[in-house]
């Protein structure tokens, strides 16, 4: 047998169109605009009643009013408790949501195809008659509450809240969270009455798929939702977009924070635009995911951080670019370093022709799974029906990606990230991230968690301080759940660099790259356990012969804190 077949790889087939029949569309009595697409490979039904309005349309002083409304349709109506719902719904196996996003919002309800009308029924009855009892408000208020306590706590949500602020301005796109107070306030009546103005016919576009006949299920719509009306569409206007006049650094403080959260964004663009498929393909290749260039610098070749991103946050009014990583302290700068040196190759490189082949053939291979099971399929065309997409866009979806060139890269990237006029949010300890950072903006305003502007002389003072003497054997009691655990530290110190190694109770760890900073000291401790290399990450401040900090791992679910002296 001749082997020389096996010397090269197979030449690919022609691929398969992507072809989905098109969507009957009709109207019911009351005006309501219906999509239905008969799809009978499987005995399911998926019903999706979109509203073209969310929690962007909260008024100025009820921020989250949208979400509470959803929140709580579900909790009670005129027939059936909260408990009483869950189960019916539960009998049937099947299942009912009612969720709102900035712009949209949606009741979901899924099942058998023999059950269609039932669930109907029972959507229409949330829609239509919710009673939100008042132990219900009462119990979401004390919930919603406490949330906002554990937001303060992570630094994802303290970086969206800058990034909003600082892309969107006062647009209710800029909001991400409503206040104490905004929770506080909301009332039986505030939620009703919400209720009847934004749940209105002509605001929304009622899509089902699945297996049923088209007749019949128009019939059961129009005896559940026929008799529905009243209210008008609501108005959206275009967030002006805040003046920007150079690159901008804030950071959020979170003194001992052993991460810092970055975040690199500029405004961009709405779904949409013409640029719509020119900007995902340049993503793909740029940091959509893990083969991408800043997923491959920061982390396989750097290590900075288990992962490297960036993203277009398409909305339907606007939209912005982000870059985000989560990285050690001590690396904050050089992270951003690489963040820039990406971003402005993208933008004045022209994509070698390998990195352009794999990203659009990985966009123009995923796409038909995306319409493989019934929810995916659902989900696309309530995607097209919301942003008013053409009519072809699902089948012209994977030539629209072919099309991309080079050149078609290097406009978009040089047209929607703007390095010069970009915001930089640092979420991690302050003391520790401004004298990394600080070269690389003119403009710097420094946060707490609570969003309280801080005095940054205070910072670059501390940053300006004379580089402590740490070096030497420090003998630390680690906080471990009440029990103090002994631990010794050893130092070697050349200018702000250290070396060293920990000694703990679990074994040895190596430090080849600590910085003392001031009186800060940051260091990561490497000990093999096990066969695996596991970090200890330590950060203290020294205080003469004292020092006091704590001590995080991925083995360890919360930081040990710690108390030391030396010698």
């Amino acid at each position: 047998m001749n082997d020389s077949f096996r010397s090269s790889a197979p030449e690919p087939l022609e691929p398969i169109p992507f072809q989905i029949a098109k969507p009957f569309e009709t109207k019911l009595s009351n005006g309501l605009k219906v999509v239905i697409f008969e799809d009978k490979r499987l005995p399911l039904v998926s019903l999706r009643l979109a509203f073209y309005s969310g929690d962007a349309n909260d008024p100025a002083d009820a921020v989250g009013l949208t979400s509470a409304v959803t929140s709580l349709m579900s909790e009670g109506t005129e027939n059936y408790s909260s408990k009483e719902l869950a189960e019916k719904i539960e009998r049937l196996g099947a299942g009912l949501n009612v969720s709102s996003s900035d712009d949209f919002t949606i009741v979901s309800a899924s099942s058998l195809a023999f059950y269609t009308e039932d669930m109907i029924e029972l959507l229409a009855e949330v829609l239509l008659r919710p009673v939100f009892p008042e132990d219900e408000v009462d119990l979401y208020r004390r919930n919603m509450i406490e949330n906002l306590k554990f937001q303060r706590s992570q630094s994802p949500f303290l970086a969206s809240e800058q990034v909003g602020k600082i892309i969107y301005g006062d647009h209710p796109y800029g909001r991400v969270s409503p206040s104490k107070e905004d929770v506080e306030k909301l009332t039986r009546e505030a939620l009703s009455e919400f209720h009847k103005q934004i749940f209105v016919p002509e605001n929304a576009v009622f899509i089902v798929v699945g297996d049923f006949a088209s007749d019949e299920l128009i019939k059961q719509l129009e005896a559940h939702l026929g008799t529905w009306s009243g209210g008008n569409s609501f108005a959206k206007l275009a967030p002006s977009e805040p003046a920007r006049s150079g690159r901008t650094l804030t950071i959020v403080d979170r003194p001992g924070s052993a991460q810092s959260n970055i975040v690199i964004a500029n405004r961009a663009i709405a779904r949409s635009n013409p640029d719509f498929f020119p900007v995902i393909v340049m993503n793909q290749i740029l940091g959509a995911g893990a083969s991408s260039r800043v997923f491959m610098n920061l982390r396989e070749e750097k290590g900075y951080t288990y992962g490297a991103y960036t993203r277009f946050d398409t909305k339907e009014l606007a939209g912005s670019f982000e870059a985000t990583a989560e990285v050690r302290t001590q690396v904050t700068g050089e992270s951003l370093n690489e963040f820039f040196y990406e971003l402005e190759r993208i933008r004045t490189e022209t994509v070698l022709d390998g990195e352009l082949q794999d990203a659009i053939s990985y966009l123009v291979g995923v796409f038909p799974l995306k319409a493989e099971t019934q929810e995916g399929r659902t989900n696309l065309i309530v995607n097209q029906q919301l942003y008013r997409l053409p009519d072809d866009y699902l089948e012209t979806y994977r030539d629209n990606v072919s099309a991309v060139t080079a050149e078609d890269i290097k406009r978009v990237a040089e047209k929607y990230i703007k390095p010069d006029d970009i915001a930089i949010i640092i979420v991690g300890d302050g003391g520790d991230v401004l004298w990394q950072v600080r070269e690389h903006a003119p403009v710097i305003e420094i946060f707490d968690a609570d969003g309280n502007a801080k005095d940054i002389a205070e910072y670059e003072a501390a940053a300006d301080a004379p580089t402590a003497d740490l070096a030497g054997t420090w003998t630390l009691q680690l906080n471990f759940q009440g029990t103090e655990v002994p631990v010794t530290l050893t130092l070697e110190q050349i200018g702000e660099a250290v070396t060293g190694k920990l000694e703990t109770p679990l074994g040895e760890g190596i430090i080849s790259d600590g910085n003392v900073n001031g009186a800060k000291l940051f260091a990561t401790a490497a000990a093999e356990m096990q066969g695996q290399t596991v970090e200890f990450v330590i950060g203290g401040v020294a205080n003469g012969d004292e020092l006091n900090g704590s001590i995080t791992s991925p083995m360890i679910p919360e930081p040990l804190t710690f108390t030391g002296k030396k010698g």
